[in-house]
């Protein structure tokens, strides 16, 4: 939705899109509020992940669920609670609750418990046939090291056992899985990652603007990103689009670009100069 015209502004794919994907962390918002996030922000939502076990505690879930699938957004229960059925040896429980509600879309995750990864690779081949799996990778625990080459792995068996995006670990804090403890990408691993896998096959767990940036400015504005805050949804899109300083110049030609840049440079130092004189 566009509700004027702007020369320079980089063309995002439509929904439903395979590329350029946001999804947005719904962590608890009531009906209204989620009436409310549909009509400022659904056009931009490709998919709700309603957080760790929150679906378990969560009022007028069907309603919810719903809700989203009817402003064409994919809801669906974040990989913790898949965890939590895994761990108590309830997949199947799990299978017979996702399609109860009547998701389309699950994740398989380990990010908090080990599981076998032939296994894991086994069960998104079975669930695949009928539904769309997300599958993650890394640890949720800072503690816990994963070796680039076992990322890569990973991801490779992962999106051949059918998963249609594998989400590249970074939790709703930002901090661990491929960013640094102080939310700065991991850039090392991120470059060997993508040397090998698609990067149109990964979404990224990005939930602070600095990491959003550093996606942007890599991948440009059809990057896959999650763990979306509702109320940064429309400032990511922003973001996408260049209409915030810290993406402003980058999808403009490079000699406009340049020349404005210029023109700024040549007045800060002529503002510093009569700084001086002063």
């Amino acid at each position: 939705m566009k509700n004027f015209e702007l020369t320079h502004i980089p063309k995002r794919s439509a929904k439903p899109r395979k590329a350029g994907v946001t999804m947005m962390m719904d962590k608890g918002l009531s009906l209204r509020e989620v009436e409310d996030f549909i009509e400022s922000s659904g056009h931009l939502t490709d998919i709700a992940k309603l957080g760790f076990g929150t679906a378990f505690v969560t009022n007028n879930l069907q309603d919810k669920v719903n809700l989203y699938k009817s402003a064409g957004i994919q809801p669906y229960f974040g990989g913790t609670l898949f965890e939590a059925f895994y761990a108590r040896g309830m997949v199947d429980d799990y299978i017979r609750t996702i399609d109860k509600y009547g998701l389309e879309l699950a994740e398989i995750s380990d990010g908090s418990i080990i599981i076998d990864h032939d296994e894991k690779c086994e069960l998104i081949q079975s669930m695949s046939k009928d539904r769309t799996i997300m599958s993650e990778v890394g640890s949720k625990d800072s503690g816990i090291i994963v070796s680039p080459a076992k990322w890569i792995k990973m991801m490779s068996n992962e999106l051949q056992a059918g998963s249609w995006k594998v989400i590249a670990e970074g939790r709703e804090s930002g901090n661990v899985g491929v960013f640094r403890p102080n939310g700065t990408a991991h850039t090392l691993l991120i470059n060997r990652i993508i040397a090998k896998i698609n990067p149109n096959d990964i979404l990224w767990e990005a939930p602070k603007k600095q990491q959003q940036v550093w996606f942007i400015k890599l991948f440009g504005s059809d990057v896959n990103l999650g763990n979306i805050a509702p109320n940064e949804m429309i400032p990511l899109e922003t973001l996408r689009l260049g209409l915030r300083g810290d993406t402003f110049f980058d999808f403009m030609p490079a000699d406009y670009a340049d020349r404005l840049k210029q023109v700024n440079s040549e007045e800060d130092l002529a503002d510093s100069e009569e700084e001086d004189e002063d």
